[in-house]
């Protein structure tokens, strides 16, 4: 009896380590299609090693990392322009173009994401930008993790870069330790950024 209740619970728990698998296979390969849909180039690492995503009650995430120290986890976020929709209810105003909000996006995601209104903020430089995310608009800001997005760290540095008739894409670096996390940070900031293709239309 105890070998059929062994045999059962190893069976059950194939079925669920398969289907978890097959889900989080399925996620990276709807990831890499919203990479090519944006015209975006994911560097990989050794040091890197890709980990579920959770459904978020603060922010929805495409993809996830984490570094093998466990000192860095990174999460993507990525916007094909494409696919934004404006609500806009002004008689007097033409709607705003989606390659004209990436500043608003940027400071709505800090809202959201950040514990507390405590953050510094810098823009990058035009030949900032392009030189390291072949991006035309690049910011960075820091800040206190909201724990209902992340339990496991509290601090955050957000890298966000826009590309016109492309993408907003964000990183999102998560640590514990800036002084231990920051050289795998400063290796790390370029993982994501645009390539010189242009983007593919669904």
């Amino acid at each position: 009896m105890k070998s059929w209740r062994k045999l059962t619970l190893s069976l059950l728990l194939g079925i669920a380590l398969s289907a978890a698998a097959a889900t989080d296979l399925a996620n990276r390969q709807a990831f890499d299609r919203l990479l090519d849909e944006s015209g975006l180039h994911l560097e990989s690492s050794p040091n890197f090693i890709d980990i579920p995503i959770s459904t978020n009650p603060v922010l929805p995430y495409e993809h996830a990392m984490r570094h093998k120290s466990g000192e860095l986890e990174l999460r993507f976020i990525i916007r094909p322009l494409n696919r934004i929709e404006i609500e806009y209810n002004d008689p007097h105003n033409a709607a705003p173009e989606p390659n004209h909000l990436f500043p608003l996006l940027f400071e709505s995601l800090i809202d959201r994401l950040s514990a507390n209104s405590n953050y510094n903020s810098r823009t990058l430089s035009q030949p900032e930008a392009r030189e390291k995310f072949n991006a035309q608009w690049a910011a960075l800001s820091i800040f206190d993790i909201n724990p209902e997005f992340s339990s496991d760290y509290k601090n955050a540095i957000l890298l966000a870069m826009h590309k016109n008739d492309h993408a907003d894409a964000y990183t999102l670096f998560l640590y514990n330790d800036h002084e231990q996390a920051k050289i795998l940070i400063t290796a790390a900031l370029a993982t994501l950024s645009f390539t010189s293709k242009p983007v593919k239309t669904q």
